[in-house]
């Protein structure tokens, strides 16, 4: 138990992608072992004749941010991530910025707002953000991963300002990739990408217009509908349609989720 615990430990620590696995159903019941998403089974020890069909569902678990129950054959498997906190760069400290900044907060994000100019990008405006930088973007991806738990929000369409952003997560595997702009914008943005060399399906990744639609007017209102966007990617499920008539649980429950048991 000790091992599992200092695993745990490490890998909170380190801010690992992680997770606990623990048999709560059937014969060796409270056996557990701890995952590191990168490495696999660091710490602990499951039944052999489960162990690699676990370690596939928390691996997509993992991806999602998600726990569940998921069974197989006699056993059921509490699969409980370690996530640590994702982090929202927000590029461009206009008015939806702020609220967007204080919302994404409130859900757990570690919010960096970055922008040129002093004007917008001051503690007045973002009093609580986690890190402020008044900078061209090259100053904020040149001090942060990019990885996994990262989501870019590109809030303004000035191609000065964000030309510099795409070539940075073009290969990065961060989670989602926003841009600010209507349709029109988006298409020149398109085709400047293109003309520098973009696949279809790194075009693809990029939400723009960014959002959801709900029919948002207000600066916060905006903020919201590209809040929800960024929940929906997370955790890789959800329509964005109305819950209103449809059928159903709300959320999914134990092996309820593609590709898991």
């Amino acid at each position: 138990m000790s091992d599992v615990l200092d695993a745990v430990r490490k890998l909170v620590e380190a801010e690992q992608l992680g997770a606990v696995a623990t048999v709560v159903v059937g014969p060796d019941l409270g056996a557990n072992a701890v995952v590191d998403r990168d490495a696999g089974y660091v710490a602990g020890a499951l039944p052999e004749p489960i162990a690699a069909e676990v370690l596939a569902d928390a691996a997509t678990l993992m991806d999602r941010e998600q726990n569940r129950t998921l069974s197989y054959g006699e056993r059921e498997v509490y699969i409980e991530t370690l996530a640590p906190p994702p982090v929202l760069l927000i590029f461009g400290a206009g008015h939806v910025s702020q609220p967007l900044a204080v919302m994404a907060r409130q859900v757990g994000f570690r919010v960096v707002v970055s922008d040129a100019r002093p004007a917008w990008a001051n503690e007045e405006r973002f009093p609580d953000v986690d890190e402020l930088v008044v900078g061209w973007p090259d100053k904020v991806l040149g001090d942060h991963e990019l990885d996994r738990r990262t989501y870019v929000a590109v809030m303004s369409h000035d191609a000065r300002f964000e030309d510099p952003i795409f070539p940075a997560v073009r290969e990065a595997p961060v989670r989602y990739i926003g841009a600010m702009g209507s349709r029109r914008t988006h298409r020149a943005r398109v085709e400047r990408l293109r003309s520098a060399g973009w696949s279809e399906d790194e075009v693809s990744r990029i939400h723009a217009p960014i959002g959801l639609d709900i029919g948002a007017e207000t600066p916060e209102e905006m903020a919201l509908s590209i809040l929800s966007e960024i929940i929906q990617v997370r955790y890789g499920r959800g329509t964005g349609l109305s819950l209103h008539g449809t059928d159903g649980r709300i959320h999914a429950q134990r092996g309820e989720e593609e590709g898991t048991s």
